[in-house]
């Protein structure tokens, strides 16, 4: 298999391709030098899982490492509750659900289920106002099922050099707008 790609990835790439590039030139920096208020934000929400502290219930994995040999994916899943088979993916807050954010949860279960882990059920979570979103199997929607796959296959083919982007509002929102060759922000 190819290097893997990061589960964080499938949303950043299809926010903007080239962002994943700036990311990297980031490194290990203090976040709070290049991430905005939203990420920051997230990023503070996540906390208690990635330091396990979310929950002391020996039933609630928080944090774990995963890893998909089949689809070449590593990442950590929020929580995945051993009783119930719940795999839970944490956003801040949820104005809409988009593709990659259901695509990470799909990275997830794929890495658990070859880890071994029954996986019933799947679903967002949005913590500032405590709803939770059902989301569909991959295997019970061949539609976004077909798009996750295709943006593992853009993820791997993608030429930066070739990419322009077309979407004035992604560039509006993008925390490196200001570095950007391929910027469409004005303002």
């Amino acid at each position: 298999m190819e290097n893997p790609i990061a589960i964080t990835t499938l949303n950043d790439f299809i926010f903007c391709p080239a962002s994943i590039y700036f990311h990297g030139l980031f490194g290990d920096s203090e976040k709070i030098t290049y991430q905005s208020e939203y990420q920051l934000n997230g990023t503070a929400a996540h906390k208690a899982v990635d330091s396990g502290g979310y929950s002391s219930y020996k039933n609630i994995l928080q944090g774990l490492a995963v890893y998909s040999a089949e689809y070449g994916l590593y990442g950590k899943i929020d929580i995945y509750n051993t009783r119930t088979n719940v795999l839970t993916e944490r956003k801040k807050k949820i104005v809409k659900i988009y593709d990659g954010y259901v695509f990470q949860l799909y990275a997830q279960y794929f890495a658990l289920k070859e880890m071994g882990f029954a996986v019933k059920k799947i679903e967002l979570y949005s913590m500032d106002d405590n709803k939770k979103y059902p989301i569909e199997h991959p295997e019970s929607s061949a539609e976004m099922y077909n798009k996750f796959l295709a943006v593992l296959r853009n993820i791997r083919e993608f030429d930066l050099s070739a990419f322009v982007q077309d979407n004035t509002q992604k560039c509006m929102k993008c925390i490196y707008r200001t570095m950007c060759d391929r910027t469409l922000y004005l303002g």
